[in-house]
């Protein structure tokens, strides 16, 4: 077992602990997976996004061998992709049907990476990028979410000029509710028992939740709108037709359904709309897979990409990611909120992840408990991303600590990352968005084959 673990990868806790832990990684995931078909719209279902994310884990654990202990959630990277399928259809259906269409170019482009891997090996990708590029990377990761976590912390309310928030009531409401998530996590984590430690995200999101309820009840009756932090409508609308079966199972809306609807309207122009839309992106996700399989390889102090592989890690990514899109409609790619959640409670038991996955699929079909993970206030998750997405970047910073700084092409290098991506160097070409990441990493690259290449050797 590695030092720094309390579970490690083979471990299998008890069922009662397991059952709170996958709970405790639902938490961490359902945030960003829920929130990528919100964005696209168009119909798209959360449950069923949801249901996806479980299927393309399970996949994935089944390609790496039980070997990786991290969920894959609906990806961010795609959403412009998702977007340009929707707009270059000429029907909803076909919309859905281009979905899936995408996840397969993208699908297809790890599977061919997958190969190259497999007969070529590993070599060359820590040539390409080794620890002075995916460092700064992966701290990136973590430092491009911090303003996601700061507008969940203030979920509401108006900005003066310079983008700061004005200090009305309701702001500091969302404010004192995020605060005591926060500190509640951060205590658990630090000082709490054994098990507490284990789960410090439930504890934290139940202490906010119970204070906004506090304020939302208070709110009600003072009938002052600024305290109601809880929006009860998730609930109402399961009994707004009055109590029938679907008030508690429903049945996801999949996006094969819809999507077997577009096919009378698929023509060549709109596939090429669509293969353009996604496999630059695919690319993309291909260099963040990466720094996010060193970041967990880090944490659980066994190389990922070697046991049990680059090539399976990408075929469980790349196959899992077209299992979840065929019911979601959502791309699914390893998260970074999982493997910071593996990093804080130090559990990095794949029996968790596969539980937590098992779990996504159940409770897609329980309406009340997807109503109530909906109704979790922004400002509660914000309190709680801030742990997350601080312990991604600090992952990142202390695999920097490794490389010599004093080597001016390793010093040029991390600079120029960390400064094309904090400085949110994205770029766009036609339909295709190549993230501000995404360049930095690719800028780096560059920087460092350049300067490696006129490098003499040492004595």
């Amino acid at each position: 077992m590695a030092k720094n673990l309390v579970y490690d990868i083979h471990d299998k806790p008890k069922f009662n602990n397991l059952i709170v832990f996958a709970i405790q990684q639902l938490l961490a995931i359902m945030a960003a997976t829920i929130a990528v078909p919100a964005i696209v719209g168009n119909g798209m279902s959360i449950s069923a996004a949801l249901f996806g994310a479980g299927v393309g884990t399970l996949v994935y654990q089944l390609f790496t061998k039980f070997r990786s202990p991290v969920f894959l959630g609906s990806s961010f990277a795609f959403i412009g992709s998702m977007s340009a399928a929707f707009a270059g259809s000429a029907s909803m259906a076909l919309g859905y049907l281009g979905l899936l269409l995408g996840a397969l170019f993208a699908a297809l482009v790890y599977v061919i990476i997958a190969l190259v891997v497999k007969f070529v090996g590993v070599g060359w990708i820590n040539k390409l990028m080794p620890a002075a590029v995916i460092g700064p990377t992966v701290a990136l990761i973590g430092l491009s979410l911090a303003s996601a976590a700061i507008n969940d912390v203030f979920s509401y309310g108006p900005k003066d000029g310079n983008g700061a928030f004005i200090m009305t009531g309701n702001i500091w409401v969302s404010f004192i509710c995020a605060m005591v998530t926060l500190v509640v996590v951060v205590l658990c984590s630090t000082y709490g028992s054994k098990m507490t430690k284990l789960i410090p995200f439930i504890i934290g999101v139940l202490a906010g939740y119970g204070v906004a309820l506090i304020f939302t009840v208070i709110g009600y009756f003072a009938k002052v709108d600024a305290l109601k932090v809880i929006d009860f409508a998730p609930f109402t609308n399961l009994v707004a037709d009055g109590v029938t079966l679907k008030t508690f199972i429903d049945i996801p809306e999949f996006t094969f359904l819809t999507a077997a609807k577009g096919i009378k309207d698929f023509d060549i122009t709109y596939l090429v709309t669509v293969a353009v839309a996604y496999i630059p992106v695919a690319f993309v996700v291909f260099a963040e897979h990466i720094a996010d399989h060193k970041n967990l390889s880090s944490i659980v102090e066994e190389d990922l990409l070697e046991n049990p592989g680059l090539h399976r890690t990408l075929l469980g990514d790349g196959v899992g990611s077209f299992a979840g899109a065929l019911f979601g409609g959502c791309p699914n790619t390893t998260y970074g909120e999982s493997v910071g959640c593996v990093a804080i409670t130090r559990n990095a038991s794949v029996a968790t992840i596969t539980t937590t996955a098992i779990m996504a699929i159940l409770i897609s079909f329980l309406s009340p408990f997807v109503a109530f993970l909906d109704s979790i206030p922004g400002c509660v998750m914000g309190g709680v991303c801030i742990t997350l997405y601080g312990f991604i970047a600090v992952s990142g910073l202390k695999m920097i600590q490794k490389v010599d700084l004093e080597d001016n092409a390793n010093l040029f290098t991390v600079s120029v990352i960390l400064i094309t991506g904090i400085g949110g160097m994205a770029i766009s070409i036609g339909k295709v968005t190549i993230t501000a990441i995404a360049c930095a990493l690719i800028s780096g690259i560059l920087v460092n084959i350049l300067l490696n290449k006129f490098k003499k050797p040492q004595a």
